[in-house]
């Protein structure tokens, strides 16, 4: 078959010389994070929402959720956009073009960039002709991305200033993680081919971000996709089939200049962030196994170093499958001005708000309970140091139980609304919380105190995707139709 026959294209990304002095025409998203936290609140939100693996034969579909609490329709799902395909998990999300490109009046954020991490498609979906339902515009189809590239398991998409797309991908179409790199496609989502050089290809694959002011591109390890897609197993973790290295390349060149061990601290280093301000040399890594956030910086030889700057402590447990539960940081986030950092602990069931404006000493400024293993009402209990068990009191919303945990956020510009959703990825979802293969995932709005530091639950916000036509889906990334603090890279 001629799909076997991979012909590797290397790519490069394309040169497009834009004057940074113009005045009037401007391109998508803001100048610079601090305008962005003034731009308008949002009154929508995309969600991924997925049927894989679920025991549904139903597409996944991306919900347009209405967030604007002026609206009659508010914390309601006011459109389904289903996939043609069936399989595909559907995990996260980017734009074909952001903030990264404000400076080209030509560049339109129009399409919301849809890998499938299990199946190996992208989908590009027109979000301009209208906004409350958008529509499927594009698929890079598998096969296509194979026989060019020999990547699978796509993952993380970036928009870049020069109108490429970047798509990290975990593995070859076996699901080892020797085949992993990074996946260009021109604006047309064309294949363009690899971004990475021969021979720099990553350990394993996950999240990236890329910094142009210090020509430096870092990636992350989750692990390889013959092992987390069939559940997690701890043995696989000793077997060095789990990642714990950052990838620092030279950007935009393709060649890895360094690479950090973070040890066995350091396991399962998933979301990667450097702080927004294009100028700093400095950002966080969360370290979802051993629950760690890490900061990497540069020094001033221009190589860069790492270092634990708060830890999540694992809990003693009873009536679960390991002694101790990791709170396992399976997101995380930084506010627009630098100053907040959020986190989730997909197991444990709190969100966290630190204080970061000394990166070095993060401060725990506010925590809030949506779910988790050790909910009041849950078999499992938390043992302390005396022996004493004890639950964690999660509030209901509009009369629902809150489900599984938090797991994926995303904040508003101007940060005083973080949204959560809580799945991970439908095998680990049945794995760890498999209430959510019967009741579905839901969504929920926090309240944020800015000034002094806070997280409330809002209790007029609810979204059941227990209760879509097609049957309970879970629901994963979210993004906000004119970009967010997630997606936007400042250059």
């Amino acid at each position: 078959m001629a799909t076997d026959v991979i012909v590797l294209q290397h790519g490069s990304i394309a040169e497009k010389e834009v004057s940074s002095h113009g005045c009037c025409n401007k391109g998508p998203g803001y100048a610079t994070p601090l305008e962005a936290m003034s731009g308008p609140g949002e009154s929508l939100i995309y969600v991924t929402c997925v049927y894989s693996g679920t025991g549904r034969e139903k597409p996944d579909y991306l919900a347009t959720v209405d967030v604007d609490p002026s609206s009659k329709t508010y914390s309601k799902v006011i459109h389904r956009l289903p996939v043609p395909y069936l399989n595909d998990e559907l995990h996260h999300s980017g734009w074909n073009s952001c903030s990264s490109c404000h400076e080209d009046a030509s560049a339109t954020r129009r399409f919301l960039v849809l890998p499938s991490l299990v199946s190996g498609r992208i989908y590009a979906i027109d979000t301009v002709k209208n906004p409350r339902a958008p529509t499927l515009h594009k698929v890079v189809q598998p096969e296509d991305i194979l026989q060019k590239t020999g990547l699978a398991f796509p993952h993380t998409a970036h928009c870049l200033a020069s109108g490429d797309i970047m798509v990290s991908c975990l593995g070859d179409k076996d699901g080892k993680a020797e085949g992993n790199g990074f996946l260009l496609l021109d604006s047309e989502f064309n294949v363009k081919g690899r971004w990475e050089k021969p021979g720099h290809s990553p350990l394993f694959g996950y999240d990236f971000w890329y910094q142009p002011r210090h020509k430096t591109m870092i990636s992350t390890s989750w692990g390889a996709p013959a092992a987390f897609t069939q559940g997690f197993n701890l043995q696989h973790v000793s077997d060095g089939l789990y990642g714990r290295h950052l990838h620092i390349y030279k950007w935009p060149d393709g060649e890895i200049k360094q690479t950090l061990d973070l040890g066995n601290t350091g396991l399962l280093p998933l979301e990667i962030r450097f702080l927004h301000d294009p100028s700093k040399d400095t950002g966080f890594v969360g370290c979802a196994l051993t629950s760690n956030m890490v900061r990497f910086f540069k020094t001033p030889d221009d190589s860069w170093s790492h270092e634990i700057v708060l830890s999540v402590k694992p809990l003693k447990v009873k009536n679960w499958i390991l002694p101790e539960m990791p709170g396992l940081i399976t997101d995380f986030l930084i506010s627009l001005d630098d100053r907040y950092l959020y986190l989730v602990n997909w197991l444990h069931g709190d969100i966290r708000q630190y204080n970061i404006e000394d990166p070095k000493h993060p401060l725990l400024t506010s925590q809030v309970w949506v779910g988790g293993l050790i909910q009041k009402g849950s078999s499992i209990v938390a043992e302390a140091e005396d022996g004493a068990t004890y639950q964690f009191d999660v509030t209901e919303i509009q009369g629902n139980r809150l489900r599984g945990g938090p797991q994926m956020i995303q904040l508003s510009l101007d940060g005083k609304r973080l949204y959560v959703t809580n799945s991970l990825f439908s095998t680990w979802d049945r794995q760890f919380y498999p209430e959510l293969m019967e009741k579905g995932s839901h969504m929920l709005q926090i309240d944020v105190n800015t000034e002094k530091g806070g997280l409330a639950i809002n209790p007029n916000f609810f979204v059941d995707f227990g209760s879509e036509p097609d049957g309970p889906s879970l629901a994963h990334e979210m993004r906000y139709p004119g970009g967010d603090c997630t997606s936007d890279i400042w250059i």
